[in-house]
């Protein structure tokens, strides 16, 4: 018999609000999300799996200074360094490709810069990991063929995975629980290959398993998205955030299944969003509207004031973001969104 234990996570978003030389000083998101990168990686840290995939959107963007790199792989190869391979899908964020590649060097990283597979052994047990970097556009017709050009069929393996970062049809975003389906961009999952235990892939925030497609009928092949490690936008204000650990077992009579998996949720600060209605209060009574409100919530929220109604030179005095900021505590994040775009003249261009 044999375990092996991996640990998933995707869409760190790494470089998300953290300029490196900032021209305003106010509370910044991007330590939180370097934070819970490192909680979701301690258990590789630690020793206690036998290896890493990283589904994805390692990076915020594509056009990044070296350091942000350097300080993004510095986990990683931390964990390389105590022997556990690292297998890193390079998602949309980072436009395909894993920027100064130099910096992510390592006998023990992986990077599916290309269609191929991987072999991760772990005494006589052992797991190919097929994979390909996120591909823009029309990817359900190619689908098949990508697959294949990853040679996992060349690779002698007890276990397949299959690694990548895109949408699936039946995964589901957003309140309004948006799902994708039948779209060009979007892969089928029932084109997923038989030999492959299950498809691992980053790209949607929520946490979530495929295992029915959208007809209700069983998938082959489960589809696992870990979600991200922080929520990046108000629609997933309600969404836990965490990473996945699986573990694989083969028997005495060398089937090989995944036979546990468990979501480890991060802590992440509460959304809250207010809806403001500037026709329904008179401007001199904005400040003590903001205040109670921001009075009533937790000190560390994360707030958005969505501003209906066009809005006046004397309200913008309050609804600018230096205005706002010094409403709220210095822990909080506050931002403001006019959905009417008319603004007094004099702050057109602030």
């Amino acid at each position: 018999m044999g375990i092996i234990r991996i640990l998933f996570l995707a869409d760190t978003h790494l470089g998300y609000d953290f300029p490196f030389r900032p021209r305003i000083e106010r509370r910044r998101r991007g330590p939180e999300f370097f934070a819970n990168y490192m909680r979701a990686l301690q258990p590789a840290i630690d020793g206690r799996v036998d290896g890493v995939i990283h589904g994805g959107d390692l990076l915020y963007r594509s056009k990044v200074p070296p350091k942000l790199v350097e300080m993004a792989f510095e986990p990683l190869k931390r964990v390389a360094d105590g022997g556990i391979p690292v297998f890193l899908v390079p998602g949309n964020h980072e436009r395909s490709s894993i920027p100064h590649t130099h910096l992510a060097v390592h006998p023990y990283i992986h990077i599916f810069d290309r269609p191929r597979t991987f072999r991760l052994q772990k005494d006589n047990f052992s797991l190919a990991l097929a994979g390909f970097q996120f591909v823009r556009g029309a990817i359900r017709p190619y689908f098949t063929d990508l697959v294949h050009q990853t040679g996992y069929r060349e690779v002698d393996a007890d276990l397949y995975l299959l690694c990548f970062h895109q949408a699936v049809d039946g995964a589901a975003v957003g309140p309004a629980d948006y799902r994708f389906r039948y779209a060009p961009d979007v892969i089928d999952p029932r084109q997923i290959p038989g030999p492959f235990c299950a498809a691992l892939s980053g790209h949607i925030h929520r946490f979530q398993v495929l295992s029915r497609d959208l007809k209700d009928r069983l998938l082959p092949v489960p589809v696992f998205y870990p979600g991200s490690i922080d929520r990046t936008s108000f629609a997933e204000r309600n969404e836990p955030k965490g990473f996945l650990q699986l573990e694989f077992e083969l028997d005495d009579f060398r089937k090989a299944t995944l036979s546990r998996w468990q979501f480890h949720a991060l802590p992440v600060r509460p959304m809250i969003q207010f809806d403001l209605h500037i026709s329904r209060i008179k401007t001199a009574d904005l400040r003590s509207w903001i205040r109670a409100r921001l009075a009533a919530i937790p000190e560390d929220s994360i707030v958005k004031i969505k501003i209906n109604d066009t809005v006046s030179s004397q309200a913008m005095d309050v609804l600018s973001a230096p205005a706002l900021r010094t409403l709220a505590p210095a822990t909080m994040n506050i931002d403001a969104v006019f959905t009417e775009m008319r603004w007094p003249p004099a702050y057109r261009k602030r």
